[in-house]
């Protein structure tokens, strides 16, 4: 009667099927040697206490040999899948992190040149900024008006015409800088009285007469809407004001229109 083993899983045959499994491959190989040799003594013992055990004999030792080579080998076959799955766990591992940093990197690069572009945009605009403001152009003083026009004519002035118009001021007014330039003159100027001349970054000029004070010295910079001085009644005068000129050059006679000089200049008067 022939015996069927339920299908599944196959698993390595257990030990003792093992050394059977060796012994009858053995006995096969060696039926006229080592077989027959160990055979004779068991057929011919006349009681069980007489058979030699089974485990005494060679071919016994060469059946257990066999199987701890197997068994060694086995071992060795299931340390070399642990290497092998370590080593690759180790390279998965360095991969996602070198995956990783490269990331790391990428977004902190791009960080840096957004920040150095932001950086830059902020300079770009300061620069700008400060450039339309040094070419900004204000009022010698700020909510006057004009009291007396250019080119009036009057024996008052020496050349027979006013050279400059005439702001209206108390005494101890503030009187700004109309635009960013340098300091070319700050004195007595005669029948100007206390007067500043400006250089302006365009090559014009502009002049400040009767003052009480003044507040800047020559070679001086300044920005458009600085305290230049105080409105006074200095020089040939007959009340305070400030007298505002307009000039090509830093000496008197070059005079030009203030009020379209100014106006020229984005000045609302």
């Amino acid at each position: 009667m022939a015996f069927t083993r339920a299908t599944g899983k196959h698993r390595r045959p257990s030990r003792a099927a093992r050394v059977g499994a060796n012994v009858a491959g053995i006995a096969t190989l060696s039926a006229a040697g080592v077989v027959a040799g160990v055979a004779a003594p068991a057929f011919a013992a006349s009681s069980p206490e007489e058979a030699p055990r089974m485990q005494d004999t060679g071919l016994t030792q060469a059946v257990v040999l066999s199987d701890h080579v197997a068994d060694s080998v086995d071992e060795q076959a299931q340390m070399q899948r642990g290497v092998a799955e370590q080593d690759a766990a180790t390279q998965k591992a360095e991969a996602a992190a070198k995956e990783q940093a490269a990331l790391v990197k990428k977004r902190a690069d791009e960080a840096k040149r957004k920040a150095e572009a932001e950086r830059a945009e902020k300079e770009r605009a300061a620069r700008e900024a400060e450039r339309k403001r040094l070419n900004t152009f204000v009022m010698p003083i700020a909510g006057s008006y004009v009291s007396t026009q250019y080119h009036a004519s009057s024996g008052l002035w020496s050349s027979g015409s006013h050279t400059g118009v005439d702001f209206h001021a108390g005494e101890g007014t503030t009187v700004q800088a109309v635009g960013a330039g340098t300091v070319v003159e700050a004195g007595n100027g005669g029948a100007y009285g206390n007067n500043i001349v400006i250089k302006h970054n365009d090559g014009t000029y502009t002049q400040y007469g009767h003052l009480s004070s003044i507040s800047v010295s020559v070679g001086q910079t300044v920005t458009p809407g600085q305290q230049i001085g105080l409105s006074g009644s200095t020089g040939n005068v007959t009340g305070p004001h400030l007298h505002f000129e307009a000039r090509t050059a830093p000496t008197y006679g070059s005079d030009i229109d203030p009020v379209a000089y100014l106006r020229s200049h984005g000045v609302d008067i």
